[in-house]
């Protein structure tokens, strides 16, 4: 009889490493049958591998990211949040009369339908680490999750956070690696980079209009940068998302307007929008190079990353780059946001100012730029980091071999 198993996660980064097990799981078992359900936004990294999805999903105005602003709670209940959850637990109860086990991804949303299932389970806990409080510190109900006898076996993001619940007691809990390392394979696009000319990367993160926004702030910190390194060159990678670089749907006829957010956003900064991505600032002779197809490319070149973003900045330092941060007008990457993210990654991130950036921030960012790659110590130390904090790649195929096991077909 063929087995079947669903994966749940709750968050874009949840379903990205989800997927990637996912795929890795399809491609050596193949006989299983697989099934997909995204609690938040459209799923879209499962949608790509084609896999079923078992019940409605929908864009809310929080993007998943409540926790960072409880007004946005509201604004999720107002355009449907109650509903929709319903029907996603209706179908995963339904799917899992039938199901041999479920991988649950993310907090205790995902862990709490997987339970209320009745099937057995196997936890990915992606969204928490031990680094946070250099401690276990997961809620009362998420630990009574992972302790039932439903969950077969726990996964966690990072060694540290097993070897703390393995001290708590649960066994069950281990380490394998971490997904999100296994896409970053250079695509070869050729970026045009000066060889010994310092490529810094700008990561204004991935969802509208937020990316934006965060957008328009590194083209003024860019600027900074510009003048800080004078009369010395250096060279500027932005990864924007395919959205940013689209023609996008406009007022009430919902007619498609010319400029792409890209453009737009060049043209209120200063920026001239030239082709295939190239802006250029005539005052200062300052270029930046644009692209929506060469993210991994430009992690792996550059020599230190910009970030304004959540995962993106997690595979930045697993391949040891050194990082900055400066704060956007959310609702994703805020103070709170950076701050966890900051003792999450540990030395390799550091964060400039607690609020919206202000010009004198984008100011003192520039000077810690130069100054951080000026410092081999430090660069040298950001690449052991990398290692402990997130990693190398092979996560997906090692996770996907142990939940096969569970599953008894390993």
């Amino acid at each position: 009889m063929t087995k079947r198993v669903l994966f749940l996660s709750n968050g874009h980064g949840e379903d990205l490493n989800a997927s990637l097990v996912l795929k890795a799981f399809q491609q050596k078992y193949p006989e299983v049958e697989v099934a997909a359900l995204p609690i938040v936004g459209e799923g879209n990294a499962y949608r790509r591998l084609d896999a079923p999805i078992i019940a409605p999903t929908r864009s809310l105005p929080s993007g998943g990211f409540v926790y960072m602003d409880n007004r946005k709670l509201l604004s999720d209940l107002r355009s449907g949040l109650l509903g929709l959850t319903w029907q996603q637990i209706q179908a995963a109860r339904a799917y899992g009369r039938t199901c041999d086990l479920i991988f649950a991804a993310g907090d205790i949303v995902p862990l709490a339908i997987a339970r209320l299932t009745g099937c057995p389970y196997a936890a990915f806990i992606v969204s928490s680490s031990s680094y946070y409080e250099n401690r276990v510190s997961l809620p009362f109900l998420t630990m009574q999750l992972l302790r039932s006898r439903q969950c077969q076996v726990i996964f966690t993001r990072d060694a540290f956070s097993a070897q703390q619940l393995n001290q708590r007691g649960i066994s069950k809990a281990l380490f394998a690696g971490y997904p999100i390392m296994d896409v970053l394979e250079p695509t070869g696009k050729n970026l045009g980079l000066v060889p010994q000319l310092p490529t810094i990367a700008l990561l204004p993160g991935s969802r509208l209009p937020e990316s934006a926004r965060n957008l328009g702030l590194l083209l003024d910190l860019a600027i900074e940068i510009f003048r800080e390194f004078a009369p010395h060159p250096v060279q500027f990678q932005a990864a924007l998302t395919p959205n940013m670089m689209l023609p996008q749907l406009g007022g009430e006829s919902n007619r498609v307007e010319a400029c792409t957010p890209l453009q737009t956003v060049a043209l209120q900064k200063g920026w001239q929008y030239q082709e295939n991505g190239r802006l250029y600032h005539a005052q200062q002779d300052a270029i930046v190079n644009c692209h929506c197809d060469a993210f991994a490319t430009i992690l792996q070149k550059s020599d230190l990353v910009i970030g304004m973003a959540g995962t993106a900045v997690e595979q930045a330092v697993g391949l040891g780059k050194p990082v900055i941060q400066i704060i956007g007008e959310g609702p994703q990457f805020t103070y709170r946001f950076a701050e966890a993210q900051m003792r999450l990654l540990g030395r390799s991130v550091q964060t400039i100012g607690k609020t919206p950036a202000t010009f004198q921030d984008l100011i003192e960012t520039a000077i810690q730029v130069k100054r951080t790659l000026g410092n081999a110590e430090y660069l040298q130390q950001c690449i052991q980091n990398g290692l402990e904090r997130v990693g190398d790649p092979g996560g997906s195929a090692q996770i996907a071999d142990r939940f096969a096991r569970q599953l008894g077909i390993a």
